[in-house]
């Protein structure tokens, strides 16, 4: 099971020395956690995703780009026509002669498409979605894109459809552990690749709480262990 560490801004250096499988940087500038700036060295075991929400193309590339990301978080409401889109461009991308740097750690960047889910959801909107994307997050629907706080009902993913791999998201902090370790016995879970934490790790938007993330990934660590 992959852990995602996501809204970095304040603490980076301190969350990646926990060494999480991904660390996302929000690119959507409403978000209190807009990422801006430089970005410190993470080590070549750390995936970096950038979160975007309905950018334009050019932007996302831009990013991709500048921050050499090895995924990026499609959060808002992107077409399958434009994830083949920038399916495509990324392919140029990797294509291109650029000794000095790498564009991601497979030579790929990933697509990671986000779906919000509240009481209901209808699976059958992710079949366009299935060739152009690498992954999809599921996530609790509310006023933001991202970052509500609280946790959806994941018996809807009794129903998931696909054999897609994808991240859990949304509410997920100390206080359901529990929860999701109970969650992750169970068969929906099957497809479940990655956890995904974010604001119930906070001691304030981006500044994240190192000794909460540590318990959370020695106690999921050590049940999944078993």
């Amino acid at each position: 099971m992959k852990l995602k560490i996501c809204g970095q801004k304040h603490n980076v250096k301190a969350v990646a020395a926990l060494q999480p499988d991904y660390l996302g940087f929000i690119f959507w500038k409403p978000s209190p956690r807009y990422f801006e700036g430089e970005m410190p060295f993470l080590g070549n075991d750390i995936n970096k995703v950038g979160v975007f929400v309905d950018a334009e193309r050019e932007e996302v590339i831009a990013k991709v780009r500048r921050y050499d990301l090895d995924a990026v978080q499609l959060h808002g409401q992107e077409s399958s026509a434009y994830c083949q889109a920038l399916q495509d461009d990324f392919q140029i991308l990797s294509n291109e002669k650029a000794p000095s740097k790498d564009l991601s750690k497979n030579g790929k960047v990933e697509i990671i498409k986000v779906f919000s889910i509240r009481d209901t959801f209808d699976f059958s909107v992710l079949e366009p979605y299935e060739k152009v994307c690498d992954y999809y997050l599921f996530d609790t629907k509310g006023k933001l894109p991202g970052g509500n706080g609280y946790a959806f009902n994941w018996e809807i993913l009794k129903d998931y459809p696909s054999v897609k791999p994808y991240f859990l998201s949304g509410g997920i902090g100390l206080e359901n552990v529990d929860s999701l370790l109970s969650f992750l016995d169970r068969p929906e879970s099957k497809y479940c690749y990655a956890i995904d934490i974010n604001s119930k790790f906070e001691i304030q938007p981006g500044l994240k709480d190192i000794h909460q993330i540590k318990e959370f990934k020695k106690l999921l660590e050590h049940e999944l262990s078993r």
